[in-house]
């Protein structure tokens, strides 16, 4: 099997897939070279990047899945892959681990009055009983 992992990937992940396939990792391709490279994969990997277009998949003879790491498939033409036959898959949790760090981080900056404090800051005060926080 060939794979073609056409937007930045952590390296964990390349290691993964070449342990049972042979993988090409190219980046920054035109809409242009994708429709050209494509030929010559399985299966493809993208990130947000990458567009997966009608266009992509008509000229895709050998694909059968298109792995999306991330949420959404927003950027994937998912009828037309499905008309081909053309698996179209996700990473629905992806994100949640990432989310819910921010959204940690998002309350102690707001009990704690961060945003307020920098903007004083920027201004050249020092507020400092002012932006104590809860």
């Amino acid at each position: 099997m060939k794979v073609l992992v056409s937007d930045s990937l952590a390296e964990e992940g390349v290691r993964r897939l070449e342990s049972g396939a042979e993988v090409d990792v190219i980046t920054n391709l035109s809409p242009e070279e994708l429709v050209k490279k494509i030929k010559e994969y399985d299966a493809l990997v993208i990130r947000s990047g990458t567009k997966v277009t009608a266009e992509v998949i008509k000229a895709a003879d050998r694909l059968k899945v298109i792995g999306r790491a991330g949420v959404g498939i927003d950027n994937v033409d998912v009828e037309a892959a499905t008309k081909k036959g053309i698996i179209v898959l996700n990473t629905p949790g992806g994100n949640t681990i990432s989310a819910a760090e921010h959204t940690i981080a998002m309350m102690l900056a707001l009990a704690r009055n961060i945003p307020q404090a920098n903007a004083s800051l920027h201004k050249g005060e020092w507020n400092r009983m002012k932006y104590t926080g809860v």
